[in-house]
């Protein structure tokens, strides 16, 4: 692919939760989120926000693993890079599960706002960010369809 046919791809707004083993992230949470990003980096995403989000027992066995951390990752890739993502996921030692959702720019810009706590910055692809009731407004109306 050339260099013009590289930005003429369109990116798609996600959200990815990566269920890691909770041990091997209090021992090196540098190096666990690290592994995440790396993942997506080589998928080609660009993060936007980021966070562990639940700590905790699951409520069933995963891959021999009772606890977990979920991890929050809101990013931007082409939908080329999904199979990037998973087959990276899958050979990791870090991550035990993952779940990509792509997101309307609406929700994807709600859910940066609630990972950052920030609800006045701006969004690169979408112009300006919704006010918050207008965000909060959104996300209903997407989970009651």
């Amino acid at each position: 692919m050339s260099v013009a046919e590289a930005k003429t791809v369109k990116e798609n707004l996600y959200e990815g939760m990566f269920l890691v083993n909770s041990a091997k992230y209090a021992n090196d949470p540098d190096g666990t989120s690290g592994a995440i990003l790396a993942i997506l980096e080589r998928a080609g995403a660009t993060v936007v926000a980021q966070r562990p989000w639940q700590d905790g027992k699951l409520a069933y066995e995963v891959s021999g693993h009772r606890k977990g951390l979920h991890y929050l990752v809101c990013f931007r890739m082409p939908g080329a890079g999904m199979e990037v993502v998973k087959r990276q996921c899958h050979l990791s030692d870090v991550v035990i599960r993952h779940l990509v959702i792509k997101h309307t720019p609406q929700l994807f810009n709600a859910m940066v706002d609630a990972l950052t706590g920030d609800s006045s910055a701006s969004d690169e692809s979408s112009g300006s960010r919704e006010a918050p009731a207008e965000a909060k407004a959104a996300v209903t109306e997407a989970v009651t369809e």
